[in-house]
């Protein structure tokens, strides 16, 4: 960890909020000035789309597990950029726009679901921000948290979760319901020990929880919308952070506290909740330095 040269790390599955929360600190560093060194999980997969496909056939892998993923390259990414600033990325190409840009850039020839050469970080950043699945993991050989000054959870409860993954996967990518619970089932394992393992490592969690009915996800017709849900936002040290609950209160209209380190906050209102929440948290990192 570092004072001079902060991780912030963003941890949750996909549909999660994620973007929601990188939106915000988006916000945040535009607004204050400050240059971030932005890294996507997705680049620290072990194995690109070919080559992962064929290895879940094979040995029932999932993008979950230290099996699939560089939890190495990370930890020391994340080591390194606390010392120095200075550390490798690369880039998973999602699609062809994003193949053409790069390719455009680096004068190579890669396809939409591979990886980008290994590269160095922009130069005299104030900041590194990760967004993934694994901000704040821990294995047997690996412990990227360690190396994280500020810890973000963005995580929907389980059973929200699947109904999302079940709709994305059906309308993104043409699975059924029931390739979608296979897919579930063979992630379970690893989503246990290496996924929500990490939630009580973050310093902050902003948990999404229905207000409808979602008992029984795999016949849910709908995704629940924001004005359908609360969004629990947990907060492990409050003296910490100086987080001032009355503030917050005031400003969150029909927000209430639930413990006394944990707001509820209106769904419509998480993008708004993040900014007021973690912008003097972030004034703060950047006085430090």
């Amino acid at each position: 960890m570092s004072k001079q040269h902060p991780v912030i790390a963003i941890t949750g599955s996909s549909g999660a909020g994620t973007t929601t929360v990188k939106r915000a600190f988006e916000h945040i560093f535009y607004r204050d000035g400050i240059k971030a060194a932005v890294v996507e999980g997705d680049s620290y997969h072990r194995y690109d789309r070919v080559e992962m496909r064929s290895k879940m056939a094979e040995e029932h892998l999932s993008h979950f597990g230290p099996q699939a993923n560089r939890f190495d390259k990370l930890s020391e990414l994340f080591e390194t950029y606390g010392k120095t600033g200075s550390g490798e990325k690369r880039y998973y190409l999602h699609s062809e726009e994003e193949a053409d840009e790069h390719n455009a850039r680096l004068g190579t020839d890669k396809k939409p679901g591979e990886f980008t050469p290994w590269e160095a970080l922009e130069e005299n950043t104030d900041v590194l921000f990760y967004e993934g699945l694994h901000g704040l993991v821990k294995s047997e050989d690996h412990n990227v948290a360690e190396h994280v000054d500020l810890g973000i959870g963005v995580v929907p409860n389980v059973n929200l979760e699947w109904i999302q993954k079940i709709h994305r996967d059906n309308a993104e990518r043409g699975y059924s319901a029931e390739a979608t619970v296979d897919t579930i089932m063979r992630r379970m394992p690893d989503y246990i020990n290496y996924i929500t393992p990490q939630f009580t490592q973050t310093d902050i969690n902003f948990q999404r929880v229905a207000t409808v009915d979602t008992s029984n996800p795999f016949i849910a017709r709908d995704i629940p919308t924001p004005d359908e849900s609360f969004i629990v936002i947990r907060f492990k040290d409050p003296a910490k952070h100086n987080i001032d609950f009355p503030y917050l209160l005031n400003m969150l209209e029909g927000s209430f506290m639930s413990r006394r380190n944990t707001i509820v906050v209106p769904g419509g209102k998480m993008g708004f909740a993040m900014e007021i929440i973690l912008s003097p948290i972030i004034e703060q990192m950047m006085d430090d330095k």
